[in-house]
């Protein structure tokens, strides 16, 4: 099979779909590997690292796209290149179609067959290519927030983890999942003020647990979500439904709740939001005010840590682009059922159901695809 990885070209984006290191495994399977000249230049992999591993530069995306059988990147294709896919042609990577319609209009228009990282699960539950960058955001949040805090950068100028003397700031992170979890990790090293919030007793047990009395654990519902939010410093938005667009549990009305110069970080902002106020930022200008409160909303959050986050990545995303190249994509999910919830796009149809509800189009099961 021919790979190829274009250079990122969302707004700095700085991550690659694969690294020299994956690149030497495809090659070494017997496949054909291409790289965009400087696709790796933002995690210090030059050109020269990807020919030692066997595979070849090429100038432009143009010529990845028009001559490889999969399409191996990390963010969303953007329109430029969603124009540049064809019938038949793999593409592998994040796609977060539940709040992106345009999005999913094109690849059905294209024809080709797209898997999602964010939707492959694993046997023993959860979902393992999303959860790597998961991680990464979570613990990533509480340094925006933290960032976003100053008095320089419109916030509070509340330092989260207090001095002696003074009180240490609040913050409310609602969902405890992955992103969650990693968001507490970091705020409880600070010392800061943490509760997290989940509405699984399960998930607050384990939390509850694990951070012992470092941070405190509470039911989500209305009100307390609503307390929380009204005296949070800062709040993080760390909520999932796999493939479907994010609830919006923290309304504009809440906002009028809190001390002017709070921050809210949206972690969900992939998949729509989590905040009723939150529409997508980037890293070039990742903030902005709505009723006094400070919004941080960069939809590719990871990406600042290229370096780690491209590593995090192939980790767990190689595996299965080599079941995919060995196998076919076909007989790869069919071995796979975990990696065929991955598809979310085929022959101009939309085969993940929460997708499909999301974006208003028929839902065809992904078994249909795989005869």
């Amino acid at each position: 099979m021919i790979i190829g990885t274009p250079k990122e070209i969302k707004n700095h984006e700085y991550r690659v779909g694969l690294t020299p290191e994956s690149a030497r495994e495809l090659h070494a399977h017997g496949h054909r590997v291409l790289v965009q000249t400087g696709a790796g230049e933002g995690i210090g992999a030059h050109d020269r690292y990807y020919v030692e591993a066997g595979a070849e530069i090429v100038a432009t995306a143009e010529e990845v796209f028009a001559a490889c059988d999969m399409v191996v990147k990390v963010k969303e294709p953007q329109p430029a290149e969603r124009a540049m896919l064809r019938e038949g042609q793999i593409l592998y990577t994040y796609l977060h179609l539940a709040p992106d319609p345009d999005q999913t209009r094109d690849l059905m228009k294209s024809g080709a067959v797209c898997i999602a990282y964010e939707t492959v699960t694993s046997p023993h539950g959860g979902l393992p290519l999303l959860k790597p960058m998961s991680q990464v955001a979570g613990r990533m949040s509480i340094q925006a927030g933290a960032t976003a805090l100053e008095k320089a950068h419109g916030g509070r100028g509340v330092l989260l983890g207090g001095v002696p003397g003074v009180a240490p700031g609040k913050i409310c992170i609602i969902g405890g999942g992955v992103v969650g979890f990693n968001a507490a990790q970091m705020a409880a090293g600070l010392g800061a003020d943490v509760t997290i919030l989940d509405r699984d007793p399960e998930v607050l047990e384990r939390v509850g647990t694990f951070f012992e009395a470092r941070a405190k654990t509470r039911f989500s519902n209305r009100a307390n979500l609503a307390e929380c939010v009204a005296e949070a410093d800062l709040v993080i938005g760390a909520v999932l439904i796999p493939g479907a667009e994010a609830p919006k549990l923290v309304t504009r009305d809440m906002l009028k709740t809190m001390q002017a110069g709070s921050v809210l970080v949206d972690v969900a902002i992939d998949q729509g939001g989590c905040f009723e106020t939150s529409h997508a930022t980037t890293h070039a200008d990742p903030t902005y005010v709505v009723d006094g409160i400070v919004h941080y909303a960069v939809a590719n959050m990871p990406g600042a840590v290229a370096r780690t986050s491209t590593y995090a990545l192939n980790n767990v995303t190689l595996p299965h682009a080599l079941r995919i190249a060995d196998l076919g994509w076909k007989e790869a999910l069919r071995r796979d059922m975990h990696l065929a919830q991955g598809l979310n796009v085929w022959n101009g149809k939309v085969t993940f159901e929460a997708v499909a509800e999301a974006v208003g189009t028929d839902y065809v099961p992904v078994e249909q695809a795989l005869v």
